[in-house]
């Protein structure tokens, strides 16, 4: 599937987790880490593609909403750029947000409103780095999570490695020192040692407390391809949850 970089894993989670090795040199772990987190900013999509999704969303007194969103990848020479298309229930409103990906760059996210009843266009700021920690249409997904903003950070280490599904998963740890107020300063990815894909992240704050966790959810078969066909984010501190179901009919 053409898609972001999370959206390439082709495995699904289990719950449990069991070290495997004992930590290494703080200096192999540094070199290690720096060296995954490059891997995983590299992976691009390999041609344009265009879907549908539901965001799903549930808060802490278990009230429900509903989302359209258009999503699509567009591959360049130099670059590629993920554009979501986000639309309420009536749809009337409608939020671009595309995200450009080159290679050693930081990721820029262009924040543009559009209101269809008007046709009228208002162009934001563009965003990097932390900047980029404010939510999407409301939702748990930060446009950071989008992003994973979290590898481009400059301290990340390599801790052990653990088993998920019967997968050997490699651990990251990804450190900040200037996040952004209620940011995340400190994420934990597992990574599959085989393929190189994000299977999971929990996000932790300033504090220490787990903010957020990550995963995918189910995957699809179709025309010889695995897709990934749910994900979610949980927010621990709101108590809350988005799901992201895929629908792969658009054509």
């Amino acid at each position: 599937m053409v898609a972001p970089r999370f959206f390439l894993s082709l495995l699904s989670l289990a719950l449990g987790c069991t070290a495997l090795s004992a930590p290494i040199d703080p200096a192999k772990a540094e070199a290690e880490g720096r060296a995954m987190a490059a891997d995983l900013r590299a992976q691009k999509p390999t041609e344009s593609f265009t879907s549908t999704a539901t965001l799903k969303m549930r808060d802490a007194k278990n009230k429900r909403r509903e989302l359209t969103i258009q999503f699509q990848t567009i591959v360049t020479t130099t670059n590629w750029e993920s554009l979501y298309l986000v639309q309420n229930t009536n749809r009337e409103d409608v939020a671009p947000l595309p995200v450009l990906h080159a290679d050693s760059q930081p990721n820029l996210y262009r924040l543009v409103t559009f209101t269809r009843s008007t046709d009228r266009r208002e162009e934001k700021v563009e965003l990097k780095g932390a900047q980029a920690m404010i939510p999407l249409a409301g939702t748990d997904f930060w446009l950071a999570d989008l992003g994973l903003e979290y590898f481009h950070w400059p301290e990340q280490r390599f801790v052990n490695t653990s088993i998920r599904l019967q997968r050997n998963c490699k651990v990251l740890e990804s450190r900040t020192a200037g996040p952004a107020a209620g940011g995340y300063v400190r994420v934990l990815s597992w990574i599959d040692a085989e393929t190189g894909a994000l299977l999971m992240a929990e996000a932790y704050g300033a504090n220490g407390k787990l903010m957020k966790v990550f995963s995918l959810k189910s995957f699809k078969k179709v025309d010889g391809n695995w897709r990934l066909k749910e994900m979610e984010i949980r927010s621990v501190e709101a108590d809350s949850r988005t799901r992201l179901e895929f629908d792969f009919e658009l054509k």
